[in-house]
């Protein structure tokens, strides 16, 4: 909200007070005539009872606080310090808002000591982004009205501004051989200044573009983080697969293990088995053999006293 909204805002409610105290002159009216005297002690009650006086004065109040915080503001983006830290701090505000926490950095050294005001990792490689744009001229040709012979001057001073800066963020963080992204980003914090920019510089930002460097605002920066996010979730993903095949391969190798050992095993087992058999083979063997010549012992003494048995002897 602005100084000029909070006055309007105040307005407003001036127009509704006074309308208040209309409607309740024109009841009076209705029940009986009234004299002047009336009528002013009418609004002094309606004014008290309705408390007006302390909401105008909280009203003017505010409004005297927003005329400070706009005139601060406007001083702080004057200064290119102040539109600096402006544009760090809402870059690193849509960072932290779209994506995680280990893909983005905010002024982080990258790669050679290149300290971009933010970069992005993604599956393309690091994304710089740039935020210190320069604006001097910018407010020198908004300032200007559209008859002043200077406003084009401002305006064609800006344009040779932005292609210095453009250069130099593409020498510092195009760098594919170094890690970065086949392209870097430039945020401008500002939808008019984009506006602006795209309108007049045209040419300019289309010949950067195939350079490598791409301008955005509050809004396309959006976009574009969500278009990368897609490509974040791919990274996970497969970081995911990675981490689950590396698991599989680990369980393959104990399996095998396991599998060795039980095929060791079921072969002695086997060889036992057939050892077993053939013992008791064996054991039946000689139970029959044993069931031969085993005998009741009175039977024997019976042979013996059969004549011609072992003790009927002649000798």
């Amino acid at each position: 909200m602005d100084s000029t909204l909070a006055l309007s805002i105040l307005v407003v409610l001036s127009a509704l007070t006074l309308s208040a105290v209309v409607l309740v002159l024109v009841s009076a009216l209705r029940r009986r005539e009234v004299t002047p005297i009336e009528v002013g002690a009418a609004i002094s009650e309606t004014w008290i009872r309705l408390g007006l006086g302390e909401v105008i004065g909280k009203i003017e109040l505010q409004a005297q606080e927003i005329r400070k915080t706009h005139t601060t503001l406007e001083q702080m983006l004057r200064s290119p310090a102040g539109r600096a830290s402006f544009g760090e701090l809402s870059l690193e505000v849509i960072l932290a808002d779209q994506l995680p926490a280990d893909y983005y950095g905010v002024r982080q050294k990258c790669f050679d000591g290149k300290i971009p005001d933010g970069h992005i990792r993604a599956s393309e490689g690091l994304i710089c982004i740039d935020s210190k744009f320069p604006l001097d001229n910018f407010v020198r040709m908004i300032a200007c009205a559209d008859t002043d012979r200077g406003k084009d001057g401002h305006r064609k001073q800006f344009l040779r501004d932005a292609e210095k800066h453009l250069q130099k963020v593409a020498e510092d963080y195009v760098q594919p051989d170094r890690g970065t992204a086949a392209f870097a980003l430039v945020y401008i914090p500002s939808e008019a200044v984009y506006y602006a920019l795209a309108t007049d510089g045209y040419d300019l930002l289309k010949r950067y573009t195939s350079k490598g460097v791409q301008v955005v605002s509050p809004l396309l920066l959006s976009h574009k983080i969500e278009l990368l996010k897609m490509g974040v979730r791919a990274v996970r993903l497969n970081e995911s697969a990675q981490q689950v095949l590396v698991l599989l391969q680990a369980l393959a190798s104990r399996f095998k293990v396991v599998e060795d050992t039980w095929t060791v095993f079921s072969n002695h087992l086997r060889n036992l088995q057939g050892k077993a058999d053939e013992l008791e083979k064996a054991y039946k063997r000689v139970r029959r053999e044993f069931d031969k010549i085993e005998c009741d012992p009175s039977e024997s003494a019976s042979e013996a006293e059969k004549p011609g048995g072992p003790n009927n002897s002649p000798l």
